[in-house]
């Protein structure tokens, strides 16, 4: 019984061993297929660095566009929660009304902060901001109202919940009327979705036609090596055989365009910056334009990789088919 199981112990290691070995040259081989046909790619430099080019380019623009849109969404996140209600107190409630009003906001729990603005430190600060500071000494009364400045929590600062609020603080009887200067706020965010929507259609439009134009692209080398493609049926070599070079191609397309594409971001953001920050000083304000993260390009890269395999696949898997050896 020991020799029977010591026997079948030896089998199993050598059918083991048989496999690890055919994995392990069916892996060299693969290396060595793309190995050859990066050369090939090399042999045809300007064939080779047009189809490059097209898909790093064509990979760009809609690059570009993202860039655009998480940018502006950066300048968003600053003011989406600046839902600052406005609310002009009558001139002829008395100061107590007024303050009455103010700890009744307080109180309210909808409302993180309540800031009671007096009409002397309205007038001083127009003063110091519109320029009319002596003209304005001239004047017999002050004609500013009082204003408290309501401050919602962030649950209730997105654009219905702070229009909502509004609508509860104006029914106050000491308020004339209230303010919210959300309107620009919803109009970017309009632009916003058009925008990405914009990116999503340009983006399946030039990816479609790079995927067709590396198609060709490995249709034309099919053809220009048919003859050798029969040569390599004849002697027994299957279609998957034959793929792989091909493959390799369209992967090494898609693996070089995609760093130029991240060379033209790059290059791109860096051409704009000067421009962004003289924008960001006319607003008083300092603005860093965020590139891709690590992720990001990550995804730009198997994107390309992907679009590029999936080209030479539709090519590989027609027409070199058809070439048979009887078809000489």
């Amino acid at each position: 019984m020991s020799l029977l199981f010591k026997g079948r112990q030896v089998s199993y290691e050598r059918k083991r061993s048989s496999i690890i070995a055919r994995v392990y040259f069916f892996i060299l081989m693969i290396i060595r297929q793309g190995v050859q046909s990066l050369g090939e790619m090399w042999r045809t430099p300007l064939a080779s660095i047009m189809t490059i080019c097209v898909l790093g380019l064509s990979l760009t623009l809609p690059s570009t566009l993202y860039l655009i849109v998480k940018n502006v969404q950066q300048v968003r996140s600053g003011f989406q929660d600046a839902a600052e209600i406005s609310l002009f107190v009558k001139q002829e409630m008395s100061e107590q009304q007024t303050q009455s009003l103010v700890k009744r906001l307080a109180l309210y729990p909808e409302i993180e902060k309540v800031t009671f603005i007096s009409k002397t430190q309205a007038l001083d600060e127009f003063k110091s901001l519109s320029g009319f500071g002596n003209a304005l000494d001239y004047l017999d009364e002050n004609p500013l109202p009082e204003v408290v400045l309501v401050t919602p929590t962030s649950r209730h600062r997105n654009a219905d919940a702070a229009k909502a609020l509004l609508e509860k603080l104006t029914a106050e009887r000491e308020v004339e009327f209230g303010k919210l200067d959300i309107e620009w706020l919803e109009r970017l965010n309009a632009l916003l979705s058009l925008l990405r929507e914009s990116v999503i259609t340009i983006a399946i439009l030039l990816l479609t036609s790079v995927t067709l134009i590396i198609g060709n692209t490995i249709r034309l080398s099919i053809m220009d090596k048919k003859a050798e493609i029969q040569v390599m049926k004849l002697v027994g070599a299957t279609n998957s055989f034959i793929h792989t070079p091909f493959l390799w191609t369209g992967i090494w397309y898609g693996v070089i365009g995609g760093f130029i594409a991240f060379i033209c971001l790059t290059l791109m953001m860096w051409w704009l910056e000067s421009a962004v920050h003289r924008v960001a000083g006319v607003y008083q304000t300092d603005f860093v334009m965020t590139g891709l993260s690590g992720s990001e390009f990550g995804i730009l890269l198997s994107m390309a990789i992907e679009l590029g395999f999936f080209g030479s696949f539709l090519s590989v898997n027609r027409y070199i088919k058809e070439i048979e050896p009887d078809k000489v």
